[in-house]
């Protein structure tokens, strides 16, 4: 069984090491060129989602055929049934020049960009099939394009510069949203829809030049057939090499090995891990669902919470994703992991403070920089918790693995968060979502306290 090929080093002396040399790293070259590839990631997102949904009723389609549009989003959450096809093949004449994460990457952004521009040219109201084909296409282009930037990221770095790259793809992450949200309904606004679309395609160049001019990380062979899988070969049945059924049988080992390799890493601890992985984010996602709502219902306006969120919601995000990257390299992974789990859940309390005293402007903001802070620190070292766990040989498949885990769970809690609402009030409701948050917390402290993959992330 083969480990990865650079485990987190142990924490260096920190009395030695300066906020302000901590903070360099964001000047490093991988770290700032994260910046555009999550750009790139981000600005798909929210086309297909609620962007588009401002589109589709303006075009006067059905409410009940909006909501069906959201199913768009399951691509993003099974993308890990593809990811050992971009771990393992190579394509014709682009791997070879480009290497096997750009050449995959080029792929995807170039699928982006035709996507993006016949959703531009379909009006939704005449053709509202294709419409929902070109969505579906996007966000199928955009989720590859996920489990790419994913695994360039774990592969053109060392462990101890993880959470920086987080931080950097989360600040380019989130400025494309902004461009993809404000932006194209700002668009749409002056001139019309399918020039905002056009707009957005164009802006899919970014992450396209971007793939063209960085190197590809060291890695090893995309097509690989290493110990692990003639381990595996070796304990099935022979099969005439070359036969049809032999080679697919190599291809289901291939697809295989990566969940065997985690399994046979981790041991007994490895089910501890994804339940951690599942249930890390379920607070946060599960409270969000019923923010908006919660803010109209208290008294603030649309402006209100609108010049609340932009101004404070953001800004606290990039501050809370920068030091979460920071506290990384100063006290690696496992402290401040247990910092933000504890703080998400304190954070949930305040909204159900909020509730009790009415619509505040001033603990709107304060609410709103709290939550977003926080968020932005548990993203940033939960990203590189998970990066950490990554066998390098399947790094796309096994991270795919893990970002499908991390949200379903939540996805799921949240569906229920009107119901709680209705029945408990909005306090109890956010007491619950705090709630739903201290398994986490509890489980932080078993992985640290039996050492289950800390030696690597400690």
């Amino acid at each position: 069984m083969e480990k990865h090929s650079s485990p987190m080093p142990e924490p260096k002396d920190q009395s030695s090491n300066s906020w302000l040399t901590a903070l360099s790293v964001y000047a490093h070259r991988r770290v700032v060129t994260m910046v555009f590839l999550g750009f790139s990631a981000g600005l798909p997102f929210l086309l297909v989602f609620s962007t588009l949904s401002a589109w589709l009723s303006e075009a006067g389609v059905e409410r009940s055929a909006i909501g069906f549009f959201s199913w768009v989003g399951i691509t993003f959450s099974i993308k890990v049934l593809w990811a050992p096809v971009v771990d393992n093949l190579a394509l014709p004449g682009l791997t070879r020049h480009l290497g096997a994460r750009r050449s995959w990457m080029l792929l995807a952004q170039v699928g982006l960009f035709v996507g993006l521009l016949g959703m531009a040219a379909t009006d939704p109201a005449e053709s509202l099939w294709t419409m929902a084909a070109w969505a579906v296409w996007v966000a199928f282009c955009s989720a590859t394009q996920d489990i790419c930037i994913d695994a360039y990221r774990i592969e053109s770095a060392e462990d101890d510069l993880q959470a920086a790259m987080a931080a950097s793809y989360i600040f380019g992450y989130r400025f494309a949203l902004l461009i993809a949200g404000a932006g194209a309904l700002f668009i749409a606004d002056s001139a019309d829809w399918e020039s905002a679309y056009n707009v957005m395609a164009l802006a899919m160049l970014v992450g396209l030049c971007t793939t063209l001019l960085i190197k590809e990380p060291s890695h090893g062979s995309q097509t690989r057939w290493g110990a692990l899988e003639q381990s595996l070969l070796e304990n099935l049945s022979g099969l005439p090499q070359g036969s049809a059924a032999n080679k697919l049988q190599r291809a289901l080992i291939m697809v295989y090995a990566p969940f065997h390799a985690f399994f046979a890493e981790y041991g007994r601890h490895a089910l501890v891990l994804l339940v951690f992985i599942g249930m890390f984010r379920i607070s946060d996602i599960t409270m969000g669902v019923m923010a908006n709502p919660f803010y109209l219902e208290l008294g603030f306006s649309k402006s209100e919470i609108a010049g609340v969120a932009k101004a404070f919601g953001f800004g606290m995000t990039i501050l809370g994703s920068a030091i979460g990257g920071v506290l990384v390299i100063k006290m690696g992974i496992m402290r401040p992991l247990l910092l933000t789990a504890v703080l998400v859940v304190l954070t949930n309390l305040l909204f159900a403070l909020m509730a009790q005293k009415g619509p505040d402007l001033t603990w709107l903001a304060w609410v709103i920089s709290a939550d977003n802070l926080a968020g932005g620190m548990s993203n940033v070292v939960f990203i590189a918790f998970l990066s950490s766990l990554v066998n390098r040989h399947y790094t796309a498949t096994q991270y795919a693995l893990f970002s499908s885990l991390m949200t379903l769970p939540g996805k799921f809690f949240g569906g229920f968060s009107g119901v709680l609402v209705d029945a408990v009030g909005y306090s109890w409701f956010f007491v619950y979502a705090a709630a739903t948050g201290l398994p986490a917390v509890f489980l932080v402290l078993f992985l640290i306290k039996h050492r289950i993959a800390t030696q690597k992330v400690v």
